[in-house]
């Protein structure tokens, strides 16, 4: 599945070049814009692509689509994906297959506002990752070490992200 030398290497040295010779190249802005849908679900547009966004019936929905706490483990693991893939090449460990899930426990008693002392997130969140290959499980734990260190949807989780909402009454 992957090798030391491909594409992605030469995006990430690409990208070094372009920040060394202006840091502004670093920055990038996504942007998504959401609308209501049915009861209490969503559409989402993300450039020129769409999500349904929809709870079960427990929580007033249709069951149409992944609710956002599953879209948010659906991104956890695609960005882990994606990390896994950069950085095996980058370290030039080779993977055959990858895997990656993930489940989150959330308690409905802080969305709801009965207990505000529970956390309306997850109070855990646990990723299973299976790789295999030809190489030693101690460049596996390497490659894992970076990922953790370098995966941008498990720093949104694991570190603190200023959020600053703007209410705009028209």
């Amino acid at each position: 599945m992957t090798t030391g030398t491909t594409a992605l290497n030469d995006i990430t040295d690409a990208t070094a070049k372009a920040v060394r010779q202006d840091p502004a190249n670093a920055t990038v802005v996504f942007r998504a814009v959401g609308t209501p849908q049915g009861t209490v679900g969503s559409t989402i547009t993300a450039g020129a692509h769409h999500i349904q966004v929809d709870e079960p019936p427990a929580l007033g929905g249709a069951d149409t689509a992944a609710n956002p706490v599953e879209v948010y483990l659906g991104a956890l693991i695609s960005c882990q994906i994606v990390t896994y893939r950069f950085w095996a090449q980058r370290l030039a460990i080779a993977v055959d297959e990858l895997s990656v899930e993930a489940e989150g426990d959330l308690d409905v008693r802080g969305f709801f506002g009965l207990d505000d002392r529970v956390r309306a997130g997850f109070q855990a969140v646990r990723v299973r990752v299976r790789i295999s290959g030809p190489e030693t499980a101690e460049r596996y734990a390497e490659l894992q070490a970076a990922v953790d260190a370098h995966c941008p949807v498990l720093d949104l989780t694991t570190g603190t992200t200023p959020v600053h909402t703007t209410l705009e009454t028209v």
